[in-house]
């Protein structure tokens, strides 16, 4: 049991507070397993879910108390039974991944990835997934099938997120598929996008040339792609232009639900620091 972490020890790791480890353990999001009533994990496991996750952790806690904390204690008490009363939010270095419910999350977006013929995920703004992508197109399951490709993607998602437009706009990805963006945004603060895809531009398909050229730059067979050119998302401007205006509305559904989950979860962090005073 030497290469047991304790919870104490995570979070040390991860820097964040013991209540966001449990939520983590119990949404699957973190690798642990139970020893008598204590969650343990194991060192290696943690460190390849730390490399794989690749996020922006909340920066560390100090080592002490600062002098205004040590001259009044009790303003610390007061804050927090404030919270906990009002619905202080999250702290907003919190992951989008730590604020939305993703499971319930990823269903709603299914549903409208169905509803509208498309392709969506939700990202970070670095244009790492949160989600997992909800109804993708052949073509694009095709041309991701080597490993790596999603880092590719996030290339591509991370140049939507770097746009200047704040409205929602198609342009073309590696794939040569049309893709937009909207903004989730939790207060003042952008935390991520919902991108949708998988959309064929008026002048597809490409050319032999153009596919051989993409074939290339995503590393798969040629004729993989050619198998699989009509597998995409068909829509004429009017269907495209009426798409893209739901995806901002279906973003800002998102927003809602990072926003009360991000009250929740204060409240419930308030709670711990007054029990734990």
């Amino acid at each position: 049991m030497a290469d047991l972490l304790t919870t104490s020890q995570v979070q040390d790791k991860l820097r964040v507070d013991r209540t966001t480890i449990y939520r983590m353990v119990e949404d699957g999001r973190l690798p642990a397993i139970r020893v008598g009533k204590q969650w343990r994990f194991q060192e290696d496991e943690i460190e390849r879910w730390l490399q794989a996750r690749g996020a922006s952790l909340p920066a560390p806690l100090g080592n002490g108390p600062t002098s205004a904390e040590t001259a009044a204690p009790v303003s610390v008490s007061a804050s927090a039974a404030a919270a906990a009363a009002g619905g202080m939010p999250a702290p907003a270095t919190a992951h989008l991944s730590e604020i939305l419910p993703i499971t319930c999350v990823q269903l709603i977006q299914d549903v409208f990835a169905e509803m509208l013929g498309v392709m969506l995920v939700i990202t970070d703004m670095q244009g790492r997934p949160v989600t997992q992508m909800s109804n993708p197109c052949g073509f694009f399951v095709a041309a991701t099938q080597k490993a790596g490709m999603a880092a590719a993607c996030a290339q591509t998602w991370q140049g939507l997120a770097g746009s200047v437009s704040l409205e929602p706009r198609f342009i073309p990805s590696e794939m040569g598929l049309l893709c937009a963006r909207a903004l989730i945004r939790l207060r003042s603060e952008l935390k991520g996008m919902v991108v949708m895809g998988g959309i064929a531009p008026e002048s597809w398909p490409p050319s032999e040339e153009q596919i051989a050229a993409t074939a290339r730059e995503l590393s798969v067979e040629s004729a993989t792609l050619q198998a699989n050119l009509s597998a995409v998302y068909q829509m004429d401007k009017a269907q495209r232009e009426w798409t893209l205006r739901f995806i901002q509305r279906i973003a800002d559904v998102f927003s809602h639900i990072a926003e009360d989950r991000s009250l929740i979860i204060g409240r419930l962090q308030a709670i711990a620091l007054l029990t734990s005073l």
